[in-house]
């Protein structure tokens, strides 16, 4: 069976190198990039070119039957429209801001399996989340928390971007939605930002954004957060950025040149954020959903803590985020996952073989999801 992955960036490279490795698949990867062909494994089919434009997008695309979308977020959902109209089967990582529900239809008309944001979070947070809830028969709460963060501290951010920087940007300027009380609520991101522990790092930071997504339709629970995990001191930092105007998309004139202060943001930080080839990464996650199960309160949790594989060279974003995708493309291969239209990562959680298959894919690559359950919130 042929795979092709559009984007061979951070994550990207991950995703081609694993299904490299997997029996009776052939693997082309597209970029616009030459350089980042280049280090790909000699039996991956390359091919340069420009995925904005149709025909180079066709011409990746004809002959596979599975596709994985792995491009910036900002051209996610047009490329994903255009692959459903190639009538394509596709996993989706580009976490794009657009609604995934409005290409539905499309994908039921042209008869394709296409799972969106099937990453770590979205992607497994919901899973999981979706999974835990399966056990009760009322949800109070669920609440996530996930980052990803350098093993070493660099001042003044103390943070690295393990994909597109851009996309990370696009998280301090989006409205956050989250439930309280049964009611979908919006708030700024960056804000209730709360102090938590965790074993093998110690106190973070955590705060709003919008990463909750499709589990606010799709899963019942009378509460729902989902937080940003960072070094602490981080928040305030973006804040003052963000406050002081540096993240406005109105342009402003500087010496008769008009720029945006975000572009002109952007430049600056992103040389900041980048993540080195051997440069340490973790990530860190933890799902708790609590609530209960004939008149008996109870809570599950799903922990994980992942760092960077100095064996292969692989950084932990990287592997935790293409992992899940190439986890749920061998399920849509092999036929345990054949549901037309676009999913949601927790319509995966509907069966439980489906999800003990991705957590054994995932074990097996060592990115281990490790449950507790115990009696009260």
């Amino acid at each position: 069976m042929k795979i092709a992955v559009l984007g061979a960036g951070l994550v990207g490279q991950a995703i081609v190198n694993d299904l490299a490795g997997i029996d009776d698949f052939t693997v082309v990867a597209a970029d616009q990039d030459v350089s980042r062909l280049e280090s790909l494994p000699d039996e991956v089919v390359k091919i340069h070119g420009d995925l904005t434009k149709d025909e180079h997008l066709e011409r990746v695309v004809a002959e596979s039957e599975i596709i994985v979308n792995a491009v910036p977020g900002s051209l996610g959902f047009r490329v994903l429209k255009k692959i459903i109209e190639f009538g394509k089967n596709v996993v989706d990582i580009a976490f794009f801001p657009e609604d995934m529900k409005e290409l539905d239809s499309l994908a039921r008309k042209h008869g394709v399996t296409v799972v969106c944001d099937m990453g770590i979070a979205p992607g497994m947070s919901n899973i999981l989340a979706a999974y835990a809830a399966k056990e009760f028969h009322d949800v109070e709460r669920i609440d996530i928390y996930v980052g990803g963060l350098p093993v070493i501290r660099r001042k003044p951010y103390e943070y690295k971007a393990p994909f597109s920087p851009a996309d990370v940007l696009e998280e301090y300027t989006r409205p956050a939605r989250l439930k309280i009380n049964n009611q979908i609520v919006t708030k700024a991101p960056l804000t209730d930002y709360e102090l938590v522990d965790f074993e093998n790092i110690g106190t973070l930071e955590a705060f709003n954004t919008d990463g909750l997504r499709s589990l606010l339709d799709n899963v019942k629970a009378n509460n729902m957060t989902e937080k940003t995990l960072r070094y602490p001191g981080y928040a305030g930092k973006i804040q003052l950025l963000k406050q002081s105007g540096f993240f406005d998309e109105k342009p402003v004139e500087i010496d008769g040149a008009k720029v945006r202060p975000i572009d002109f943001t952007s430049r600056l930080l992103f040389p900041l954020w980048e993540l080195k080839p051997g440069e340490r990464d973790m990530t860190v996650m933890r799902v708790h959903v609590s609530g209960s199960k004939n008149n008996k309160q109870k809570s599950i949790q799903w922990n994980l803590f992942d760092e960077y594989d100095i064996s292969s060279g692989v950084h932990s974003m990287a592997r935790t985020t293409g992992y899940a995708a190439t986890g749920a493309v061998k399920l849509i291969a092999e036929g345990d996952y054949t549901r037309k239209g676009v999913s949601a990562p927790e319509h995966l959680a509907e069966k439980d073989e489906t999800v003990r298959k991705l957590l054994d894919h995932l074990e097996a690559r060592n990115v281990v999801f490790r449950k507790s359950e115990y009696a009260g919130v």
